[in-house]
């Protein structure tokens, strides 16, 4: 959870409005400490092996890059080093669901 308080306090002096929702577990156990990148509609990211010290601002600078996004998809030359790493996933965007 400290990486979650330390990105949400470092997003907050930056002015952002990009939520921090910490979880207890994205089960990526071999690969701590790991984030999800998501909204709706939208590629999501899984990113692990992740440092609050070291990774913070490659952390902020990637969320802020995929906020403004079109499709939630960052181009590899725009990712911090960390993140071409350290990608666990890209997951599509669900289909919206149909109401019946």
């Amino acid at each position: 959870m400290a990486l979650a308080e330390a990105l949400a306090e470092r997003l907050l002096a930056k002015g952002s409005t990009i939520p921090v929702v910490p979880v207890e577990c994205l089960a990526v156990c071999k690969r701590p400490c790991t984030i999800a990148l998501s909204a709706d509609g939208e590629w999501t990211y899984l990113i692990g092996d992740l440092d609050t010290d070291t990774h913070l601002d490659e952390i902020v600078g990637a969320a802020e890059a995929y906020a403004t996004s079109a499709n939630g998809i960052v181009p590899w030359k725009e990712r911090p080093q960390s993140f071409r790493k350290g990608v666990v996933a890209r997951v599509p965007p669900l289909p919206a669901r149909q109401q019946g």
